[in-house]
């Protein structure tokens, strides 16, 4: 019996979890947007809109949007639904003995996972991210590519590390951050703010 996946999200972010899933057995996959209805995306079909997702519910889902909020909206309206979520792990990415991943959660091609993290649902650890031993990161963080989570962090929901952003061991990120590209956190951020430099400071405006 094939393995059946919807995919809520046909841009390239869907398409690299489409590619994930393939290789997690899913031979079943069709997408769901608004915006791309009718569409072919990687060889998928986008069979639908978002709306239409309680018509799928022989699948497992995965939400493919980057922006937290929505992200999260729509996997709490998904599961409100009684509709399962899938949890993808890319074949070469490497997880640790006692790591704990929630429910819509991704980790993509050459990411680590060291032992005793906990990752909270919906979350995104891009390619070739890291999050090293006995971090907690909350629901619907986002890692992106090439990032790294030195050991015992914690993060708070929502908050987004951007591509090659570095945080340092022993510190607490609280919900609703954004910490620039190339940003190296090396103190406690208290405040839900946008960060940036080297060391990482309130972005001014």
């Amino acid at each position: 019996m094939s393995k059946k996946l919807a995919i809520v999200g046909a841009s390239g972010h869907g398409k690299v979890i489409a590619d994930i899933a393939g290789k997690n057995g899913y031979s079943d996959i069709v997408f769901l947007d608004d915006n791309a209805v009718g569409n072919c995306v990687s060889g998928h079909f986008v069979a639908g809109k978002v709306s239409d997702a309680p018509a799928y519910r022989d699948r497992a889902f995965i939400v493919a949007i980057g922006n937290a909020k929505i992200r999260q909206r729509i996997q709490e309206a998904l599961t409100s639904e009684g509709l399962q979520m899938a949890t993808l792990i890319h074949p070469n990415a490497v997880i640790g003995d006692q790591v704990t991943l929630g429910e819509g959660t991704v980790v993509m091609a050459g990411a680590v996972i060291n032992p005793c993290c906990k990752i909270g649902k919906g979350c995104i650890i891009n390619t070739c991210a890291s999050v090293d031993h006995d971090c907690v990161l909350e629901d619907y963080v986002h890692i992106s590519v090439g990032a790294h989570v030195a050991g015992t962090v914690s993060i708070g929901e929502r908050t987004w590390l951007g591509i090659g952003a570095c945080i340092s061991n022993n510190l607490s990120i609280t919900s609703d951050c954004l910490i620039g590209a190339g940003a190296v956190v090396v103190s406690d951020l208290e405040v839900p703010d946008t960060y940036i430099g080297v060391p990482a400071k309130r972005m001014q405006r």
